[in-house]
């Protein structure tokens, strides 16, 4: 089984849903979760807060610089994610049809490296 990563990007510039919208959507990601979980294919997944709270760590010839914010200047940015096993890109790509249909957004696929 391959492991992917099924991402959710969000644009810091759209308006926030609306609280109904977004407790909908709370739900709807609840029961994918769910029928992963029941299913073998969850690894694990979870939301992110906000890029704006981030903090960047880059060491490089024995001395760390640590600043605050994103690392990259993006109109989009990852909102959370799933980390699933699947036998192929075509599982992948129906998990990522519920996913995407249960946030209401756009969902990113992309395998691991074989090790």
């Amino acid at each position: 089984m391959t492991q992917y990563m099924l991402s959710v990007h969000h644009s810091p510039d759209a308006p926030p849903p609306p609280p109904e919208e977004m407790q909908k959507a709370f739900k709807q990601v609840d029961a994918v979760n769910a029928e992963m979980q029941k299913t073998g294919a969850w690894v694990f997944g979870g939301g992110l807060e906000a890029p704006d709270i981030a903090t960047v760590v880059k060491a490089t010839e024995g001395e760390t610089l640590i600043t605050d914010g994103p690392f990259a200047e993006s109109k989009e940015h990852l909102g959370g994610f799933w980390i699933i096993e699947a036998p192929d890109l075509d599982a992948a790509l129906a998990w990522a049809t519920k996913a995407s249909a249960a946030c209401m957004g756009p969902v990113e696929v992309r395998p691991f490296q074989a090790e």
